[in-house]
């Protein structure tokens, strides 16, 4: 099959919103650029990396955001209608990708678009309005300083159309809490601060109405191969059984039960009130009925309601696994009812639950030590277990209020002002937080951790190899190699916006061939699985490059003192710990694999040149020269 064709599943149009010009224009997506890169974080990767300067603020109006929805958005292929949205982190520093199922990205597919670029920064609150092939910015005033759930419901009385897909800010994006996020219907783009870039740009969100068609290269060949992922799906434990009844909660008693349940800042790795928090409780207690995205089968989304109780009335979309280990277990509380309230209320404030729930924990620790007092906390005498700080501090972070105002840093930044050896329990890396998966416990995790991009994101690498046995987590032989395939694994499928809730289907180890072959059905691709390979490792260093021009090197690929000096205290991982001898060990034999410097970590021209970057290798060689030098 030609190259030269025009892939199908694409529009290969984006919209390029200038903000500072009040201005919208259309642009074309190269075809040769579509197949380099696929779509999702591959593309936005690239983008940047060429659109962005070094060293730039986050917060400025040279930073850009970039909304994409990937190849197989809008049509039935299951698990990839998903919307992504990328930019410079103003909590890490460096190319942040972050994606949300629901049905915003087959609404944008059938506009006409592909993606939305915004850049500049307005000097009035705006959002934008994009219905069949137009686009126009308005006026946001009214919004300005509403929360999500309110701000969604104005926008679609203001454009007339209840069918309107949304993607908005709330109240913590517009006061730059460095980790607030978009939310798009009831689903959060979050962690690495998207939302407050934003913010700085009095963005308010996106509100997409779209009624046109989506052509793909093989009707019959795609609806035969999504008829049988479909059955797989329903025919597999976890997304037939497991996920559409328990949802991802369903991880808390599996990781308590392993020892490696993250509790009380991760003091602990079992929690004694897991059962409080546990998929069955909550199904059993909260939830009303399942939700499923835009073309999938599992429903994994739980609609919950509190009906009893200080919080009731409060209803929510999960909480999900992440949230409930974040707002729950690590800070010590197991009331589900209240974690439920807790994730409503992030929400609602436009930020990432994850970051929140660890930023409450690491002050709790804080407290608990004696390097923060009531003085410092507005009051509030925190301690592991009080249900009732929960809501009140995640006000205060949401709106920049008190003691609120420096967690909303996030917890790198906030441990740096506190001082006093707090450094060595501020659960990060790279300025983001570790997700409800142990590094302890999960040594290869642990190196995905360490390496990974995003700092303590959990999709950077997956904790799922080691931690159901199909890999060994006794021992670090060969742990560079793994990490390497499933960090390829995973940016081939964010290249494509794939759930990976189904890395059943699509892994969990490496890229198999049902990838690949539903992406050539839809597009006319015809990519090979050790092409999908190079396409991911190419997609891998230009995010390593751009880390890299922005001033990380080996020694930020790291891992909290906690991770690395404390052996789990007890439970079934009792003894498990990351040393730095063993995760160095690890890091050279992933660096070897990868053909990166081992003295810096940087990509060398030469792997780069295979990978047909040169650009990037002459970049690259700038900088190792300088480091040399050095």
């Amino acid at each position: 099959m030609s190259r030269a064709m025009l892939y199908k599943g694409y529009t290969r149009k984006i919209l390029r919103v200038n903000l500072t010009e009040a201005r919208v224009s259309t642009e074309e997506l190269p075809n040769g650029q579509l197949r380099k890169y696929i779509g999702g974080a591959g593309l936005a990767a690239r983008m940047l990396y060429d659109e962005l300067c070094s060293g730039i603020d986050p917060f400025s109006p040279e930073n850009k955001v970039l909304f994409l929805a990937g190849p197989l958005a809008g049509t039935i292929a299951p698990t990839g209608s998903r919307i992504g949205v990328y930019t410079k982190s103003p909590l890490t520093g460096g190319f942040f990708h972050s994606s949300a199922g629901g049905h915003f990205a087959p609404e944008l597919k059938y506009a006409g678009y592909d993606g939305v670029m915004i850049e500049g920064a307005s000097r009035r609150p705006v959002y934008l309005f994009v219905s069949n092939d137009r686009a126009e910015l308005r006026d946001a005033s009214r919004v300005w300083g509403e929360r999500t759930d309110a701000t969604q419901q104005w926008l679609k009385g203001d454009i007339g159309d209840e069918a309107a897909q949304l993607a908005v800010i709330g109240p913590a994006g517009e006061r730059l809490v460095r980790f607030a996020n978009v939310v798009a219907g009831c689903r959060a783009l979050g962690r690495g601060g998207i939302g407050a870039v934003l913010g700085a740009k009095k963005f308010k969100g996106i509100a997409v109405r779209g009624r046109g068609k989506l052509a793909v290269h093989d009707m019959e060949g795609t609806l035969k191969l999504s008829h049988e992922i479909m059955q797989i799906m329903r025919g597999n434990p976890s997304t037939g059984q497991i996920l559409p009844w328990f949802g991802t909660p369903v991880l808390v008693n599996a990781n308590n039960s392993l020892g490696v349940f993250g509790s009380r800042n991760w003091q602990k790795e079992t929690f004694e009130g897991a059962l409080g928090l546990s998929a069955e409780t909550m199904r059993q207690k909260i939830v009303v009925r399942d939700k499923a995205c835009f073309a999938c089968p599992v429903k994994c989304s739980k609609y919950s309601v509190v009906t009893t109780g200080p919080f009731e009335g409060r209803t929510v979309e999960g909480p999900e696994y992440e949230n409930i280990f974040a707002l729950g277990s690590m800070c010590g509380i197991d009331s589900i009812e209240a974690v439920a309230a807790a994730e409503r209320e992030c929400d609602d404030l436009g930020m990432d639950a994850i970051e929140t729930g660890v930023s409450i924990a690491f002050a709790m620790e804080n407290f608990e030590k004696g390097n923060l007092t009531a003085k410092d906390t507005d009051g509030l005498e925190l301690a592991f277990g009080k249900t009732e700080l929960l809501l009140p501090l995640i006000h205060k972070i949401g709106m920049r209020q008190g003691f609120g105002d420096l967690l909303a840093e996030g917890v790198k930044r906030t441990a740096d002002k506190i001082g006093k050896g707090s450094e060595a329990f501020a659960m990060q890396n790279k300025g983001m937080t570790f997700a409800g998966h142990s590094a302890r416990g999960l040594p290869g995790f642990a190196l995905g951790y360490a390496t990974g991009p995003r700092g303590g994101s959990h999709h950077d690498s997956r904790p799922t190899g080691e931690r159901t046995g199909m890999v060994s987590r006794n021992t670090i032989e060969g742990k560079g190699v793994y990490t390497a395939k499933v960090n390829h694994l995973m940016i081939f499928t964010d290249s494509m916006i794939l759930c990976h809730l189904a890395e059943a289907i699509w892994g969990p180890l490496e890229i198999q061939p049902i990838v690949v072959d539903i992406l050539n059905k839809v597009t006319g691709m015809d990519v090979t699985v050790a092409e999908a390979e190079l396409t991911a490792e190419r997609i891998w260093n230009v995010i390593r490059a751009f880390a890299v021009r922005e001033g990380m090197r080996r020694k930020d690929d790291t891992l909290p003192r906690r991770f690395l000096i404390e052996p789990i205290p007890d439970g079934p991982s009792k003894g498990m710990v990351i040393s730095e001898e063993m995760l160095e060990k690890m890091k050279d034999d992933y660096y070897e694999f990868r053909g990166w410097d081992k003295a810096t970590g940087i990509p060398t021209p030469e792997r780069l040149l295979r990978l047909d970057l040169p650009d990037i290798a002459e970049d690259m060689k700038k900088i190792l020269s300088q480091e040399q030098e050095r």
